[in-house]
């Protein structure tokens, strides 16, 4: 951000981090923390699926903006057909697209196609499966009895009434969205810029997939997985690199991308370790909102700010670093990019799975998917091992198993949530 810009985020401190914050406290201070940061600009409406709408869009006119047929089949005056059905000359023949149709005469009724203009004068619209065509020099059509007065025909501004929004401000938009915006004759649409995401991930351990693997070092599965989460959202990700454990380099790092950058998000050295250099660095250049949650798995997460740039501190372990993207950066994210808070859905499912022990007064994730139980309804299943570094069991998982902070122990048949992945967008 240019030196002279205006600050869009309060850099003051929010809150000291002495005491692990529940989840619930989390999600508030993020919501309370975070406000929109981009600017918006316009872009074709063939390109603006996943962007986030900036702008509400109202309907120009009714959409439809004309009455017309719901079918293929016969418009008539509910007036002229009884309880009976009635036998009508035709008179017209409308198809979609004519224009100045003419009044229909009375008891008389008009053959017309799906999407055609009602003639003035008729409101009912039978379908031609339904009807049985006479021959003679003068078409008739029979209407069948029963049809209700209004029957097959669609009226003006049944979709949308002139002046309604067909899409709001902060809505990311999806391809039913962009439909109903078409639909309004809108060519182009006003969004959010895309927010620029700096990854990295810290850990003299650390190397890249096809570099050498010596003694001692693992592959950065944390970069990838990040990564991919945020081909889903509407963010521009960059590398940051792996960066050493040293103060030196953490405090380099995160002072070089503050300010060219809106979001920056490390994964590791975020605990309490002499070579977890980070959760400083961050306390050090900016503002730590809080560091340590009560959340299992993601205990050692770290939000804050470098003037205007945003800052999350992931674990190093993938499964938390996971969990705590979906729970937390995801939802701010969205936020910062101008979109509407979304709570994920949770569904009430009857265990299938057997928890003896849990610790109360935290909050925990497992990671877990549905099964048909005996009775054929749906029981929600856990991973059997718990480690934090067991990236199998998000290949296994469909969604999060939710335990509150009150819950000590699951037995089969306890009632647990359970949240989707499809919540986070993750098919």
């Amino acid at each position: 951000m240019p030196p002279n810009s205006p600050r869009r985020l309060a850099d003051d401190c929010f809150r000291s981090d002495a005491d692990r914050l529940r989840h619930g406290e989390v999600l508030a201070l993020i919501r309370r923390r975070l406000t929109a940061v981009v600017d918006s600009e316009e872009v074709a409406l063939a390109h603006a699926v996943g962007r986030v709408l900036a702008a509400d869009i109202p309907a120009p006119r009714d959409i439809p903006a004309y009455d017309n047929a719901a079918v293929d089949g016969y418009a008539f005056s509910s007036a002229d057909c009884g309880p009976a059905g009635a036998s009508l000359p035709v008179a017209l023949r409308i198809a979609a697209g004519d224009r100045n149709v003419a009044p229909l005469p009375a008891a008389s009724a008009a053959r017309i196609f799906t999407g055609a203009p009602m003639p003035p004068g008729a409101d009912t619209v039978a379908m031609q499966e339904d009807c049985a065509v006479g021959p003679g020099r003068t078409e008739t059509v029979t209407i069948p009895p029963g049809l209700r007065p209004g029957a097959n025909r669609r009226r003006a501004g049944e979709d949308v009434a002139a002046g309604e929004a067909v899409a709001t401000a902060g809505a990311r938009l999806r391809p039913q969205d962009i439909a109903a915006i078409a639909s309004t004759g809108r060519a182009a649409v006003p969004v959010f810029a895309r927010l620029r995401v700096g990854l990295v991930s810290a850990g003299n351990e650390l190397r890249r997939p096809g570099e050498p693997l010596a003694d001692g070092e693992v592959y950065d599965a944390n970069h990838f997985l990040l990564r991919a989460l945020l081909a889903a959202l509407p963010c521009d990700a960059s590398d940051l690199g792996i960066t050493p454990d040293t103060a030196a380099d953490a405090q380099r790092l995160l002072g070089e991308a503050a300010g060219r950058l809106d979001v920056v998000i490390t994964t590791g050295g975020a605990s309490q370790g002499e070579e977890d250099h980070m959760v400083a660095a961050l306390g050090a250049l900016g503002r730590r909102h809080l560091w340590q949650i009560a959340v299992k798995p993601g205990r050692p997460m770290a939000f804050g700010q470098i003037g205007d740039t945003v800052v999350f501190g992931l674990p190093g372990n993938p499964v938390a670093a996971f969990v705590c993207f979906l729970l937390y950066v995801r939802p701010a994210l969205i936020l910062l990019g101008g979109g509407q808070w979304h709570e994920p859905q949770r569904f009430a499912l009857p265990a299938g799975f057997t928890i003896a022990r849990k610790k109360t007064g935290r909050r925990e994730f497992w990671r877990g998917w549905l099964e048909p139980g005996p009775d054929g309804r749906p029981l929600a299943r856990k991973f059997e091992r718990d480690g934090s570094g067991l990236i199998s069991g998000l290949r296994r998982a469909s969604g999060l198993i939710e335990a509150g902070e009150e819950v000590a122990a699951v037995a089969p048949g306890d009632i647990v949530a359970f949240i989707p992945f499809s919540e986070f967008g993750i098919g």
